[in-house]
């Protein structure tokens, strides 16, 4: 049984520790036990129903040899910057695969990384370190993922798909095959790459839209 303490106390700390639970009562197996939750904020903790009590902070904690540790911050500009600092003082980190989700055989995850809920990884697909693959993501074959990503429910990646590190994709984004993305980018949610994105962009269109009104009198006039 290994213990398992969860860097962040909020929304996403809440999921990963749900899907822990469920799979192990899915599986049958328990092989991972949270212990507690580390967050600089106690009202996040408050906010939620935890299996395992709040430690304390997450600058102040000492990490513990014999435990392991999984990265339950959202905020990519805290994501990197805690789990470095986790890993220079000797900390281990899990990487999890929620019970639901399909994994070829031929793909690869890397360190740290959460495989969410029915997310489907396909043939000689590669997901880097700490990169977050949220519930219902589609990775195609041969789509490789880097280091530090967090990628949104519904995200869907084309066959042959190529994405470096520190990018956060919104909700129900998706690629075309062969598109390639930098690194330090932010997809907006529902957009669709059609075109390679280099390093340090936004990618947001606003649709606008032109509604025709037509009072209900006119309507049925001329349509009687």
């Amino acid at each position: 049984m290994k213990n398992v303490i969860i860097i962040g106390a909020g929304g996403h700390g809440a999921e990963l520790d749900e899907y822990i639970q469920f799979s192990q009562k899915c599986s049958g197996i328990k092989t991972l036990k949270v212990v507690g939750f580390l967050d600089d904020n106690p009202a996040n903790y408050a906010s939620y129903h935890f299996s395992a009590p709040l430690m304390g902070g997450v600058r102040e904690h000492k990490v513990v040899p014999d435990g392991f540790y999984i990265i339950g911050i959202a905020n990519l500009a805290y994501r990197r910057f805690f789990v470095e600092l986790f890993l220079s003082q000797g900390a281990r980190f899990l990487t999890f695969v929620h019970s639901t989700a399909y994994v070829s055989e031929s793909a690869t995850i890397g360190q740290g990384s959460i495989i969410g809920p029915y997310v489907n990884v396909g043939p000689n697909a590669q997901v880097g370190n700490f990169t977050l693959i949220n519930s219902r993501c589609s990775l195609g074959h041969d789509t490789v993922i880097g280091d530090f990503d967090f990628i949104s429910p519904n995200v869907c990646f084309s066959g042959f798909s190529s994405v470096g590190n520190d990018n956060l994709f919104g909700i129900n984004s998706s690629t075309i095959p062969h598109i390639r993305v930098g690194n330090r980018n932010k997809i907006a949610a529902g957009m669709v790459l059609d075109h390679h994105v280099p390093d340090d962009s936004v990618v947001f269109y606003r649709f606008k839209e032109k509604v025709i009104a037509m009072p209900a009198e006119s309507h049925n006039k001329q349509i009687s």
